[in-house]
C-alpha cells in the first residue's frame, strides 16, 4: 500500500518554520517528496495532473484546503459527506476538520462552477 506522509522541513536560512513537505512511499520501499499528490485509485493520474495544474507555490493554507476539496469533488460522491480532510501545521499539529466546515468549501466550489457554467451559456445571447 502507498502511503502519505505531511510533515514540515527543517527550518533553513534565518526561517522560523520549516516548510510543508509530502512524502510518498510505496510497497517496495521506495520514498519521493512532492508539494501536491494523490495515490489509489484509477483516477490517481487525472488528479495528479489536476494537483500539477492549479498548484501554487505559497499557497495561503485556505487555499491548498479548496485546491484538495476540488480535487476530492472529482471522485467523491454525496460531497462532503464523504470526505474527511485532515490540516497539517507545523510543529505537528493536525487538525481534522469538521463536516460542517467542508461542506461550506463544496457549496462555494459547486456555485462557482455554477456561475461559470451560466456565464459561458449567457455569452451568446446578446
Amino acid at each position: 500500500i502507498a502511503t502519505l506522509l505531511a510533515c514540515f522541513s527543517e527550518p533553513e536560512g534565518g526561517e522560523t518554520e520549516g516548510k510543508p513537505v509530502l512524502y510518498q512511499t510505496d510497497p517496495a520501499g521506495t520514498h519521493s517528496s512532492w508539494k501536491a499528490q494523490v495515490i489509489g485509485g484509477r483516477n490517481a493520474k487525472s488528479l495528479r495532473e489536476f494537483l500539477e495544474k492549479n498548484y501554487e507555490e505559497d499557497m495561503s493554507e485556505e487555499k491548498a484546503v479548496r485546491l484538495a476539496v476540488q480535487a476530492l469533488l472529482e471522485v467523491v460522491d454525496s460531497g462532503a459527506k464523504n470526505m474527511e480532510v485532515c490540516v497539517v501545521r507545523s510543529g505537528g499539529i493536525k487538525s481534522t476538520m469538521e463536516e460542517k466546515d467542508v461542506d461550506l468549501i463544496v457549496k462555494s466550489i459547486e456555485e462557482e462552477a455554477e456561475e461559470g457554467k451560466a456565464g459561458k451559456s449567457g455569452s451568446g445571447d446578446e
